[in-house]
């Protein structure tokens, strides 16, 4: 089961769809362009439940319509609304915001944020308290790297399908979380209502990874970060995977020794250095291992939201993948491996390491993460697509532009939308520029400004904001 198309209301679209071919969804705006949204602020629902001062985001609201945005998008904080206890959900925040989008005849994106928000001292929204006393209690539910740090901000997908939440997987509580949303928002959920999509969280900062370069742990860019995989449930599946490659001797240290730590670069450690260990057998099994528990993960979690909200809601569903583009430019990709992408540009020699790619083929990891996604008629949001090359420090190895341009070319092969978003809030000419040609060179369906500030409605970066709303418009959207 599918979430139907979003709007099929012209021809164009119609044919859209068509080319998309089944369970693919559209935001394709019959009136034309890149339909641009902007990203309400972090704490637009604080951690106390309670909404942020509502006038100025009544006028705010208008502000944006009034140029032309499409609509707005808002993180539903799972801490803040099953803060009170299992299943106690309290959405009455959150259907205020949508009655004032409503009323300023906007649409909304909702993201399911299942996820920790620390940003500062003055932004802190934890994961729900009863779940972080679960956590505290048994500390294998949190993702764990070589050293033994913790990280609370994601349940370990490790535990996914273990009643470790009160007899519980984590798993059926994030489906019970998304029955509690449908639920309470049946009727203003889908393509002629106002809630017209749902991002579905899942992991860190809402995308599909592993919290490898977590501030937290000590992490600044361009650091390559670490895996993530030292928790009990991590290492007892790695020892049976490597058991029934009958190498039980790759499972008994957990990850790759001489991976190197947060902030290192990867030519300084055995294993990512050019000829390193990532290019061996054992190399090639632990990346391929690593990758696929990720992708089940992904499976799992968008199996159960369309489940959910299927057709009966009939709303487009989204995932953000992460634009991890600083050590691109190496051959190891070691900072993509570290988040669970195995991405290289080496030809595969043992084809039982990679049966979702022909063994004549380049590594790919992102393919099978977008082939899932359009088996579930999901589209993908992807990150950094205001970012030129040339900005990026000589030591990061950096490529956004051939990391967008690589994503973009797969998900057309693989018939997926391509939503964009900024990774930083950038207003200079040279940024929205860069989004523009972006987004016709891709196709892009859609484009979310990150994010709604004070700063945005300064007169000077106000102007070029309405300007780049006005350049989205008149691209055509197009179908992958």
């Amino acid at each position: 089961m599918h979430p139907p198309a979003a709007d099929s209301s012209s021809d164009a679209a119609l044919k859209q769809q068509a080319a998309a071919g089944p369970g693919m969804t559209t935001l394709v705006d019959p009136l034309g362009g890149v339909p641009v949204y902007v990203m309400l602020p972090f704490n637009m629902v604080g951690a106390d439940g309670q909404l942020s001062p509502t006038l100025t985001l009544k006028r705010n609201l208008e502000e944006l319509k009034s140029v032309g945005v499409a609509g707005v998008v808002v993180e539903v904080w799972w801490g803040v609304v099953e803060r009170k206890g299992p299943k106690k959900y309290d959405w009455s925040a959150y259907l205020q915001i949508v009655e004032m989008v409503k009323n300023a005849r906007l649409r909304l994106k909702m993201v399911l944020s299942f996820h920790q928000c620390k940003i500062d001292d003055s932004i802190n929204i934890p994961l729900p308290p009863w779940v972080v006393k679960e956590m505290e209690a048994n500390q294998d539910m949190m993702y764990t790297d070589a050293e033994g740090r913790r990280n609370a901000e994601y349940i370990s997908l490790g535990c996914d399908t273990k009643p470790v939440l009160q007899r519980r997987t984590p798993m059926q509580v994030y489906e019970d979380y998304m029955h509690g949303l449908q639920k309470k928002f049946h009727n203003y959920l889908g393509k002629d209502s106002v809630i017209v999509e749902i991002q579905v969280g899942m992991g860190p900062d809402g995308q599909l990874m592993y919290p490898s370069y977590s501030k937290a742990n000590g992490w600044h860019f361009p650091g390559i970060g670490e895996f993530q995989c030292y928790d009990k449930y991590m290492k007892k599946s790695l020892k049976k995977a490597a058991k029934e490659r009958e190498k039980p001797e790759w499972a008994r240290v957990g990850g790759p020794t001489g991976a190197g730590t947060y902030n290192e670069s990867p030519e300084n450690t055995n294993f990512f250095k050019k000829d390193g260990e990532w290019k061996d057998e054992y190399g090639r099994f632990f990346l391929s291992w690593y990758s696929r528990k990720l992708l089940k993960h992904g499976d799992r979690l968008l199996a159960a939201a369309v489940y959910v909200f299927g057709e009966s809601s009939n709303v487009t569903l989204s995932a953000k993948v992460p634009g991890i583009h600083w050590h691109y430019g190496t051959s190891s990709h070691a900072a993509e491996h570290m988040a669970g992408y195995y991405n290289t540009r080496q030809k595969e020699v043992d084809n039982a390491l990679q049966k979702d790619v022909d063994n004549t083929q380049r590594r790919d990891r992102y393919l099978p993460i977008i082939k899932m996604l359009h088996k579930h008629g999901t589209m993908l949001n992807f990150s950094c697509v205001e970012m030129r090359d040339y900005e990026q420090p000589a030591q990061a190895n950096s490529s956004p532009e051939a990391l967008v341009k690589q994503v973009g070319e797969v998900a057309k092969e693989a018939n997926v939308f391509l939503l964009g978003e900024n990774a930083l809030p950038r207003y200079d000419e040279y940024a929205f520029r860069q989004v523009v040609d972006t987004a016709a060179r891709i196709g892009m369906s859609a484009f979310t400004y990150q994010r709604m500030s004070g700063e945005m409605f300064q007169p000077d970066n106000w102007r070029r904001f309405v300007e780049f709303v006005k350049d989205m418009s008149r691209i055509s959207a197009k179908a992958p």
